[in-house]
């Protein structure tokens, strides 16, 4: 029987390792990339992997030639892919006046334009698939709006318009394409954000982010495989990604003001 093949951006961390831990468990192949190498590494390491089993790269999602050099090297390894999910992402947090279009663009070129780059460069392999998946990881905050995160909120909106359209190319085809939406998930990304608001450490922003946060990578991943499993068009992760969502589209407009109402 021929194993499902599974590649994952941003897999040394978060949902991202998530994932990997739960397509292990399902007996999948793995294909995982990340900027950070020496965890992708330590992690196989850990779980006794070959090279066989699951290759490590180290990949920065935002070069679309790194990202094809990738998908070529699962190509002539294992012979193809059924399931790519575009995870890597980075965060900004920031006042819109005091971003740079430096900060900016490194947000969307992690966050958007490595979900294009992922997509594009995957979508071959997943052609020659009995069973394809194309999962593009977006955001509570591709859903609705906050401050602080407006570089953030337009790379995620960025995410859920192009994975949307994408499926409906895709819809006379048999390839599954999701867009997800996790809420509040206990990872490191508000410690690793980049913040130019001075009224803002990393530290109170992890302390405030976790407070905030429902849901951990392992729940996510079970959400994002379930999603998979049922071939859903969408999935949102967590209680608070579930009222965000009812939310916004009941008041597409005043949303802000019952959000901070349910804050109180």
């Amino acid at each position: 029987m021929q194993r499902t093949i599974t590649a994952i951006t941003g897999a040394a961390s978060g949902i991202g390792q998530a994932l990997a831990e739960m397509a292990l468990q399902r007996g999948h192949l793995l294909a995982l990339s990340d900027l950070n190498l020496e965890a992708l590494l330590q992690w196989r390491d850990q779980k006794g992997l070959s090279n066989e089993q699951c290759l490590v790269h180290r990949v920065d999602v935002s070069s679309l030639s790194e990202v094809q050099q990738w998908r070529d090297d699962i190509d002539t390894s294992f012979g193809g892919v059924d399931i790519i999910i575009n995870n890597a992402g980075i965060a900004l947090i920031a006042n819109a006046d005091v971003q740079s279009n430096e900060a900016i663009a490194r947000v969307m070129d992690v966050n958007f334009w490595g979900v294009v780059n992922g997509s594009k460069a995957f979508l071959p392999l997943l052609r020659r698939s009995t069973d394809p998946h194309l999962v593009n990881i977006s955001s509570i905050f591709g859903l609705i709006s906050v401050p602080s995160q407006s570089a953030y909120n337009a790379s995620k909106f960025a995410v859920r318009g192009y994975t949307e359209a994408l499926r409906q190319e895709l819809a006379a085809e048999a390839i599954h394409v999701c867009c997800v939406h996790p809420g509040g998930i206990k990872t490191n990304i508000a410690r690793s954000a980049t913040i130019l608001n001075s009224d803002t450490n990393s530290e109170q922003a992890a302390a405030d982010f976790d407070t905030m946060a429902p849901s951990t990578p392992a729940q996510a991943a079970t959400t994002i495989f379930r999603a998979i499993d049922q071939r859903a068009p969408r999935c949102l992760i967590g209680r608070d990604a579930q009222w965000v969502s009812l939310i916004a589209r009941l008041f597409p407009v005043s949303y802000p003001r019952w959000l901070s109402w349910f804050q109180k």
